[in-house]
């Protein structure tokens, strides 16, 4: 791609550095922006930024926040007894946005996937283990993506957990096999949570 500008070709370049945007839709992204008031792109640029420099992970669930400690983990009307753990913070919203679940989360940062180099000393999975050692968890739900990766990582954290006297259940297969979390609507998702069931089920 020929550009005029070498400012236009930079911004272009940085741009399709995106998850899913390509070039053009990098250029066309570009081009809107040169032509919207500088307040609004210096407005775009700075919430950028600040989002970069500024933004924090809960102390507790590790779950992106603005404070040391969320909104979820820090209300007093949630159930901190039910701990959800979940891949990243995309599935924390889907299931929020169900309206289906009171409980509190855990985030894990990604799933184990030897192939991608990823092993669970790259995970949030020693704080869940000192979460559930704590005591006050009663049940743990382990709402991860049907994949191998997910179903790898579940047998993992169940076995790290299982001396624990706390319940284990994993949300109901009405999610196909393969299928990611962030990407199923939000009606199956929510009752998925609901009608959750014992992991140890899962064994047999």
């Amino acid at each position: 791609m020929n550009f005029s500008s070498r400012l236009l070709e930079n911004a272009v370049t940085e741009f399709s550095k995106l998850p899913g945007i390509g070039q053009k839709t990098a250029l066309r992204l570009v081009l809107h922006l040169l032509n919207q008031p500088t307040q609004d792109v210096e407005r775009f640029s700075d919430a950028l930024t600040r989002l970069k420099k500024e933004i924090r992970f809960c102390e507790v669930c590790k779950n992106i926040s603005d404070n040391s400690i969320c909104e979820i983990c820090s209300s007093r009307k949630r159930d901190k007894s039910l701990v959800c753990l979940v891949e990243d913070t995309r599935d924390v919203m889907a299931i929020e946005n169900t309206n289906q679940y009171n409980g509190v989360y855990h985030v894990l940062g990604g799933l184990i996937s030897p192939m991608d180099g990823v092993g669970p000393s790259d995970l949030n999975i020693d704080s869940i283990v000192e979460r559930v050692k704590a005591g006050e968890i009663q049940e743990v739900i382990l709402a991860l993506s049907a994949t191998m990766e997910g179903d790898t990582t579940i047998f993992y954290l169940y076995k790290k957990l299982k001396d624990f006297p706390v319940k284990f259940s994993t949300i109901a297969r009405g999610i196909a096999f393969g299928g990611e979390i962030e990407y199923v609507d939000e009606i199956t998702l929510g009752r998925s949570i609901v009608t959750r069931v014992p992991y140890e089920t899962s064994l047999r």
